[in-house]
């Protein structure tokens, strides 16, 4: 993947990125708890992984491995949403394992409702996704 410098050129360090993580589940009106591990590999490299209970039951599983040096770039990343009872509601990934659908968006795709129901989806972010969810929940 070729790399392209942020606008304005400025520089950011994984910190900072997990301090945007952070505010942007702090922000979320439909978390209720949250437990999320953040782990520095270098100035621009970290891990993050954790879950978040929701208003309604509900739990959102994330992962991500990202490089931020010259873009915010997700190396790995996997957003699993399940409902009260444990079942899968979606789940977006960029796990390379399903190359024989050839999906436009490979390796980016989304698991809508099923393990083996594969759809193409672009790369969503944390903030997206937690948009998708509050738009499908009921609450109290």
């Amino acid at each position: 993947m070729t790399r392209r410098p942020r606008s304005g050129g400025s520089i950011l360090r994984i910190d900072d990125y997990f301090t945007q993580i952070k505010a942007t589940i702090a922000a979320a009106v439909i978390v209720h708890t949250s437990v999320v591990a953040y782990d520095i590999r270098g100035p621009f490299e970290g891990y993050i992984r954790g879950e978040l209970a929701l208003l309604d039951g509900s739990t959102l599983h994330i992962r991500e491995y990202v490089d931020v040096e010259m873009m915010s770039e997700r190396l790995t990343y996997a957003y699993h949403y399940a409902d009260v009872t444990g079942t899968l509601v979606f789940r977006y990934d960029n796990t390379d394992h399903h190359r024989r659908l050839n999906l436009p968006t490979h390796p980016h795709h989304k698991h809508d409702g099923a393990e083996d129901r594969v759809v193409a989806s672009p790369a969503p972010d944390l903030t997206a996704v937690l948009a998708e969810i509050e738009a499908l929940i009921r609450l109290p």
